[in-house]
């Protein structure tokens, strides 16, 4: 008899060595991970990725969190993020961490899950327990309509538990008659008139849901972007050091800091959403910017400024061995100095 019931405990014990513990079949615990901060731009037609069909606005949408690490332990697994992946245009522009705060954001490899409905993505570095953790995700999808009146609805519910929720929405340019419902916490308006509805929200609980629905009149679909880049403004003390030079002209003469690794086009369009955000003051505040590439969300005077351009493309060996042929050639031409050399390639691998 008790053979067979050691037997028993036995076989007990080997099957349920091969089910998966429930954490694991839950998959990223998101409740473990309050959010210190998140800030959404919503941005229609600021931008359009390569083969976008004419007919159809764009919707660019960009994730700037912190959260922070709940779980008891370091967490070396995959993060999950919700996203609209089943949206016949979706299309990932860029999945980045923030290793530290003076540095530029660095992209990582990741991967679509349809089935769940998210992007994934497995940090550089396990998130020690009680540290934060900073990334940016961005992404275009169709959800505009577009008619003699376009309008498009947004909605955010909580990922989780969120000290500071900020929600900033862009009126495109030549753009009118821009709406959204609810009313926005406040707005602010550049040079050029074009407007940003910012939504402050505080002490956030995970579940809870914002949604906001905006309407505007646009006879097409060209973007701010491009609108930008062929405007030349004007000769005056607000825009010192422009001489009358177009926006890519700019962009063409100085860009001379450290970039990602993308090309000319791709360079052209950071550059140009830098100059909307400092020559033409297109965000209408003073930024505190700490490169021409997206920060960590901070208050209202911090909004992070797009990275748009070529879109992201998964990180692998080969695209890691041509990256690091292409730095090689920047440092040979002059184009970067040693160290900045050395760090790219550090981060490369």
């Amino acid at each position: 008899m008790l053979k067979r019931l050691a037997s028993f405990v036995i076989t007990v014990l080997l099957l349920t060595a091969f089910i998966p513990s429930a954490s694991a079949a839950e998959g990223f615990p998101t409740e473990k991970f309050p959010y210190k901060e998140m800030q959404i731009q919503v941005m229609p037609e600021f931008d359009y990725p390569e083969k976008w069909p004419e007919d159809q606005a764009s919707l660019l949408l960009g994730y700037y969190g912190t959260f922070t690490n709940n779980t008891g332990a370091d967490y070396n697994g995959e993060i999950e993020f919700p996203a609209p992946v089943s949206d016949k245009n979706f299309e990932i522009y860029l999945v980045a961490e923030f290793p530290n705060e003076k540095d530029p954001e660095v992209q990582r490899p990741f991967e679509i899950n349809k089935e769940k409905g998210v992007v994934t993505w497995k940090p550089q570095e396990p998130i020690k327990n009680g540290k934060t953790y900073s990334f940016v995700v961005e992404y275009y999808t169709s959800a505009i309509q577009v008619a003699d009146t376009k309008k498009f609805d947004f909605k955010y519910e909580n990922l989780a538990d969120t000290e500071v929720l900020d929600i900033i929405v862009y009126a495109p340019l030549k753009s009118k008659d821009f709406k959204v419902e609810p009313a926005a916490t406040s707005t602010s308006d550049s040079e050029y008139a074009e407007k940003l509805h910012i939504y402050q929200f505080k002490n956030k609980k995970q579940g809870e849901a914002v949604n906001i629905a905006a309407t505007y009149v646009k006879k097409d679909n060209t973007s701010t972007l491009k609108t930008v880049s062929e405007q030349t403004p004007p000769n005056d003390e607000n825009h010192s050091g422009v001489d009358g030079k177009s926006a890519t002209d700019q962009v063409l003469n100085n860009n001379k800091s450290e970039q990602p690794i993308i090309g000319t086009s791709g360079a052209i369009i950071i550059g140009i959403s830098v100059i909307i955000a400092g020559v033409f003051v297109f965000l209408g505040l003073k930024g505190n910017s700490r490169s021409t590439k997206s920060s960590g969300p901070k208050s209202k005077n911090n909004i992070k400024k797009p990275t748009v351009g070529k879109p992201a493309q998964k990180v692998n060996k080969k695209d890691a061995t041509e990256n690091k042929k292409k730095l090689r050639a920047k440092l040979i031409n002059g184009e970067i100095d040693e160290e900045t050399y050395e760090k790219e390639i550090e981060k490369l691998g």
